[in-house]
């Protein structure tokens, strides 16, 4: 399965967003790790919502099942949705998830 947009793509894009010149990401094992919390994030929120549904007695909602977490977590980074960060930035320890999971 080939991954589109490319890591070298997705490093490039999230580099663009430096505000000091230094990369953000050195490697691709940056975006890997980004975009697999990030669907993490994006698969708990659902466990969350179905259940919370099921709790009131309501049907869980359901996710397009064409669209597994991580390529809706490629999608986000790509489209500027979601942003990495670096552990050195002062904001990233108060980086902190919303009921969607989004940070």
């Amino acid at each position: 399965m080939m991954l589109h947009p490319s890591y070298k793509e997705l490093m490039e894009k999230v580099n663009e967003g430096s505000t000091d010149g230094s990369p953000i990401v050195h490697s691709r094992y940056s975006i890997v790790l980004g975009t697999a919390k990030r669907a993490r994030q994006i698969t708990a929120a659902e466990y969350k919502k179905a259940e919370k549904a099921k709790k009131n007695g309501e049907k869980p909602p359901l996710r397009d099942a064409s669209k597994k977490a991580l390529s809706i977590a490629v999608d986000e980074l790509d489209n500027d949705k979601i942003h990495i960060i670096s552990e050195a930035s002062e904001n990233y320890e108060s980086y902190v998830a919303d009921e969607d999971g989004r940070q």
